[in-house]
């Protein structure tokens, strides 16, 4: 297997590429066809060593570890920000928006990258983050907070996005599993002490410090990016490789390969798509005109989107698609993406309904209710690492091993959907957590890792996005349902118990809750209880739903990376 061109579809080189790419006529553009698809000595990959190779690794990392830190360290502190800022009614949207934001660009900037270099999509992405991130500290409404957590979420999307894509290409095809594996710990880190920081900050000082942090972290990032990561990275030291000036990225041969119907029609789609599910059975019900509106604008984006991006793809043209068209014809590409899509809700959502019952049922801080994550969160990073062991160094076919992932995660949501109305923690309910995360932890790995090895080494880039973007978005989308499922069951006994129309106000506030007489507050605790299995066993269908679409990679001679 030729290491520069990542694994094809059997595992083999993918010389084959060459013949089968549309041609393109442009002399400029013969260059970076031969850089995509290297077949000479002259065109190999050149992988960085020492201390240049190191800086990069941390500069990744720390990305990696903020972007994966932003979800599990706000969870713990909505109850401070809502005492803080008012908009009960609207506190879903602190997390929705950033999610909204990160799923709308993921794909877009993995092909960017591809078009403008890696370096110049990643700093500009850093530096974006950096920025919205010191903005929605200086918030002053919850409808400051919101807008800028989404342009913070674009700047995190593209970021997670290079990551993930500069992974791929800092080590070898046969190092691959290793470098993700390691590389996890600072996902590890991220989901162990953001539940943490997130409530001991809320706990203990203002919450803005939760995005005051992010700028003297990422800071250093920005600037070892900008000095180690070479400008034609990675395309650098090859023969053919030509420097990337700002004259080559601004010029009309290399404009004039930017799928901007592609970008605005996956961009609108996705936005569509998040957003209706966002505002169902909150401010419109599911049969509203606004709400069936979106749905059905979106629907009709994805199928223009679909139909673009295969007469793209098939034209013998210099555009290239930003969503090729080959992942649709690919059952193993769309097996992975569709378990994507349900993997985002169990992984994503179970770090936020897991803390708030800890703090609204069982009464607890949202410092407390962080460490008590901690049996969650950190079986995925381990269940990460283990799935990456095993499938690497031991060759165990990956897709038996998402299978397992699957089940651990059907088994673990269906005991914490089921567990008893108390008002004290069930002892079980930790071992039930380190069951799911378990499981969400080996699929997360693997199913990023399996991407290489389905598609040609063209599409490696891009496929690495989309796998980001649609995990972000099917989180989106299954958080909607079940807030849905959860709102459904709890509010018209909320509003019959408390009196009063604006029942997701008071509960939200930790404070409002607790100024009720103890025997009403009781009763609420035991409604919001029943709401929270509700809303888990939401999770578990999603689980339930990832075993069809691994049975959809089957082959008759299993995979093995």
């Amino acid at each position: 297997m030729a290491v520069d061109t990542g694994p094809g579809l059997s595992g083999r080189s993918s010389d084959k590429t060459s013949e089968e790419r549309p041609s393109i006529k442009q002399e400029e553009h013969d260059m970076v066809d031969e850089r995509q698809i290297p077949s000479k000595d002259q065109n190999k990959m050149v992988y960085l060593q020492g201390a240049q190779f190191w800086s990069i690794v941390i500069s990744i990392a720390i990305m990696m570890f903020i972007t994966n830190l932003e979800v599990p360290v706000v969870t713990t502190a909505l109850v401070a920000i809502t005492d803080d800022l008012g908009g009960f009614d609207s506190v879903g949207w602190v997390v929705a928006s950033y999610l909204l934001g990160y799923v709308a660009v993921i794909v877009i900037c993995a092909k960017f990258s591809d078009i403008f270099g890696r370096k110049l999509v990643f700093l500009l992405s850093i530096a974006w983050f950096i920025i919205f991130s010191a903005a929605c500290a200086a918030s002053q409404t919850m409808v400051q907070l919101i807008v800028f957590r989404a342009f913070q979420g674009l700047g995190g999307g593209g970021c997670f996005s290079l990551c993930t894509i500069l992974i791929t290409e800092l080590v070898p095809a046969e190092s691959y599993t290793q470098f993700v594996s390691n590389i996890s710990l600072s996902n590890a880190l991220a989901l162990l002490l953001g539940p943490i920081i997130g409530g001991a900050i809320a706990t203990h000082t203002t919450w803005r410090w939760i995005f005051i942090i992010n700028v003297p972290i990422a800071v250093p990032a920005f600037v070892v990016a900008l000095l180690a990561i070479p400008k034609d990275f990675p395309h650098h030291g090859r023969l053919s490789s030509q420097p990337m000036g700002m004259k080559h990225l601004l010029s009309k041969a290399t404009l004039d390969r930017v799928d901007i119907p592609g970008t605005a029609l996956i961009l609108c789609a996705t936005l569509a798509l998040t957003a209706g599910f966002e505002e169902a059975d909150k401010k419109f019900p599911w049969k509203s005109a606004y709400v069936i509106t979106l749905l059905t604008v979106a629907g009709l984006l994805w199928i223009a989107l679909v139909l673009w991006e295969r007469y793209v793809t098939i034209s013998d043209k210099i555009r290239e698609p930003v969503l090729p068209w080959r992942f649709l014809t690919n059952r193993q590409m769309i097996g992975i993406l569709l378990n994507f899509f349900f993997l985002g809700g169990p992984t994503i959502i179970g770090m936020f309904i897991i803390p708030q019952r800890y703090e609204l049922v069982y009464g607890i801080s949202g410092l407390d209710a962080g460490v008590r994550l901690i049996p969650f969160t950190i079986t995925i990073a381990a269940g990460s690492i283990f799935a990456s062991i095993l499938a690497g160094k031991l060759k165990v076919p990956p897709m038996y091993l998402v299978l397992l992932g699957s089940s651990l995660q059907i088994i673990g949501f269906a005991l914490l959907g089921t567990l008893p109305s108390t008002l004290h923690i069930p002892a079980r309910m930790y071992g039930y957590e380190i069951i799911t995360g378990w499981g969400c932890g080996i699929n997360f790995s693997l199913l990023f890792i399996m991407i290489p090895w389905v598609i040609e080494g063209r599409d490696r880039a891009s496929g690495m996005g989309a796998g980001a973007q649609f995990r972000m978005m099917g989180s989106a989308v299954i958080l909607a349902i079940s807030t849905s499922v959860f709102n459904t069951y709890t509010r018209p006994i909320l509003q019959k118990l408390l009196g009063v129309s604006d029942s997701d106000s008071l509960i939200q506030s930790g404070a409002s809750l607790a100024s009720l007489p103890q025997a009403l507050q009781d009763q609420v605790r035991y409604t919001l209880g029943e709401g929270y299995n509700r809303q888990i066993l939401v999770l578990c269908v999603s689980a339930a739903l990832q075993i069809p679409f691994t049975l959809l990679m089957w082959k008759k001679k299993q995979l093995v990376i």
